[in-house]
């Protein structure tokens, strides 16, 4: 079942277009990211869903129902705001509970209801605390517990970790995906870091410039990218400019016949060629290049190297690091099946 649905959504100030013509139908239950670089327009379309921002044209529907003229606090939505936005002179228990206090809910229910949260965020014996005394991962569950008080039909979050440090954050990554699983609320994330999305969305949305690029599960996106800012936007990838005919890319001086697994997403003529890191050789055939850099990050090997004016980088298994060093020539060969041909 359709939980929410936008449909044209279109923001305007003054002669920027934030968001552009957006239509998009999301699953009720599904872990939602919004992802892209900063400007391009995701903040601004959650605030449209949200009801804190009213669309220039178009509409947002919740279950079927037109809430577009629907004012935030009437859109049964929980929201988590990037500042988190708590409360210093309440304690912990009382900011889970405020959303229920503001709709008039008894004094007992409220209690019962934040103890249930702070019990499921695993903060169960901190109710009495003050903001101030909690730590930055503290502070963020009870922001979730308190978006979470209403049972809200749609969760609303705004880069919700950016603030935490990287161990934590991927910790919290974990956390609120699992508690999403758990409760099955419909969850729409915005964030501009990529291996955030990956790891929490069903469905990843990726934006540039006001207008959606792609929809669809992270290795989808991945995989089978639908032009190359997709491509070069989800993961690191080889960005080879060529020339198609056929089934034959010329790259570099070199002709790649693809095969029934490579996509090819563009017209005969000048063409992109992505090929992922871990899908790029050094082989005794293939495409001229030399090395430019060597790194070991322990768990891989990266390799840069030039090919015809062109960075591209290879990534090898620790067992499997090339015998190669800075200067060397080598030979470039790209995995059949997991190459894509986009637009120039």
């Amino acid at each position: 079942m359709t939980e929410l649905s936008l449909r044209g959504l279109t923001k305007r100030f003054g002669a920027m277009t934030a968001v552009d013509d957006v239509s998009l139908d999301i699953p009720e239950g599904r872990f939602v990211c919004l992802l892209g670089p900063s400007g391009c327009g995701k903040t601004t379309l959650l605030r449209l869903i949200a009801g804190l921002e009213a669309p220039s044209s178009g509409a947002v529907l919740v279950a079927g129902r037109d809430q577009t003229d629907t004012p935030a606090h009437k859109r049964d939505f929980g929201m988590v705001f990037q500042s988190l936005a708590l409360f210093p002179h309440l304690s912990v228990a009382e900011n889970v509970a405020y959303p229920l206090a503001i709709r008039g809910v008894d004094r007992a229910t409220r209690r019962n209801r934040a103890a249930e949260l702070l019990q499921m965020v695993r903060l169960p014996d901190l109710g009495d605390r003050r903001i101030h005394q909690l730590s930055g991962g503290q502070r963020q569950r009870v922001a979730i517990a308190r978006g979470l008080a209403i049972n809200p039909r749609v969760f609303l979050l705004d880069e919700p970790l950016s603030a935490l440090d990287a161990n934590l954050r991927e910790h919290m990554q974990m956390e609120l995906r699992q508690l999403q699983q758990r409760l099955g609320v419909t969850t729409v994330v915005v964030t501009h870091d990529q291996k955030e999305a990956l790891t929490m969305a069903d469905i990843l949305i990726l934006m540039d410039g006001g207008r959606v690029q792609q929809v669809g599960a992270p290795m989808e996106l991945y995989r089978d990218p639908a032009n190359a800012f997709v491509a070069g936007f989800i993961g690191n990838t080889n960005l080879l400019r060529g020339h198609l005919r056929g089934r034959e890319m010329a790259v570099a001086g070199t002709t790649l016949t693809l095969d029934d697994g490579d996509r090819i997403k563009a017209p005969d003529g000048p063409a992109i060629l992505s090929v992922r890191p871990e899908d790029t050789r050094i082989a005794a055939r293939g495409v001229p290049a030399r090395v430019t850099f060597l790194r070991d990050l322990g768990e891989s090997v990266q390799v840069v190297m030039d090919m015809d004016g062109t960075e591209v980088t290879a990534l090898f298994a620790p067992r499997d690091r090339p015998d190669v060093s800075l200067g060397d020539s080598v030979h470039l060969a790209f995995e059949p099946g997991r190459r894509v041909v986009l637009p120039a």
